[in-house]
């Protein structure tokens, strides 16, 4: 039996204005599996980590997420853009983490993992705030819970924002460059988390400069440049062989 790709783009372009930033991307990823965007800045990465879950509108293409059209509905061979309420309910089956952690700052930690699955998940209070207890346990915050955003590091921001994201119990979590916005000491602990994410089977899409990263957990590197898919494959052949002269020149720079 074949598995439905839990990500399938098809021929994406995305512009803003008269500027393209995608120009024709195509990918798959499997259930289960990790997929790492590598690429200069301005090379479409972020932009299509956006457009997988309808933060950015594509212009062209289609997206599709567990095997339903994202973003859109087909009639009569066009496609027909949802309504923002139907859009929200595609999403909650997303997480995504971003650069920046984005917590509310008003709020504990434990009260930042319980608000989407209450309000938004119809889960009662009560299971949220064991749920929430759980996945601070698993990022090694549970001590933390009562605490407010600007009383943690940044590293610790960040692992309190994969909560968040895992309290939705989403199938799909994308990453934006998770650990660009660290001080250098921080970045392993939130790589940690995202390894043990990935060992437990959590299918993955994310956006990092970390190439170690990428190597060890990744079971496809695509390698972005200029709006294309320039190269894609195993972290071995990308990394380790890269066949197409521009990756050759990115990871000369960043290795």
């Amino acid at each position: 039996m074949t598995t439905i790709p839990m990500v399938r783009a098809n021929d994406v372009h995305k512009s803003y204005g008269v500027v393209p930033v995608l120009r024709g991307v195509s990918l798959e990823v499997r259930p289960g599996e990790v997929t790492c965007l590598i690429g200069p800045s301005g090379s479409g990465k972020s932009t299509f980590l956006r457009c997988l879950n309808h933060l950015e509108q594509i212009d062209a293409g289609r997206i599709e997420v567990g095997g339903r059209l994202m973003g859109y509905r087909e009639s009569g061979g066009r496609l027909h853009e949802l309504r923002e309420r139907e859009v929200l309910r595609q999403r909650a089956g997303i997480g995504m983490v971003f650069q920046h952690f984005d917590l509310f700052p008003h709020l504990t930690v434990l009260e930042n993992l319980t608000l989407a699955p209450t309000v938004v998940g119809g889960v009662s209070r009560e299971d949220a705030v064991l749920r929430g207890k759980r996945l601070l346990e698993r990022v090694g915050l549970l001590q933390r819970g009562n605490a407010y955003p600007s009383q943690l590091s940044g590293g610790q921001q960040q692992r309190v924002a994969i909560a968040r994201a895992l309290a939705m119990e989403p199938s799909l979590m994308l990453f934006d460059e998770p650990t660009s916005a660290l001080d250098p000491e921080l970045v392993g602990e939130v790589l940690d988390v995202m390894r043990s994410l990935a060992d437990s089977g959590m299918t993955m899409v994310v956006v990092t400069h970390e190439m170690g990263f990428a190597r060890e957990v990744a079971d496809t590197v695509v390698f972005m440049d200029g709006g294309v898919v320039v190269e894609s494959g195993p972290p071995a052949q990308v990394l380790g062989d890269p066949q197409h002269p521009r990756t050759r020149a990115f990871l000369a720079q960043v290795r």
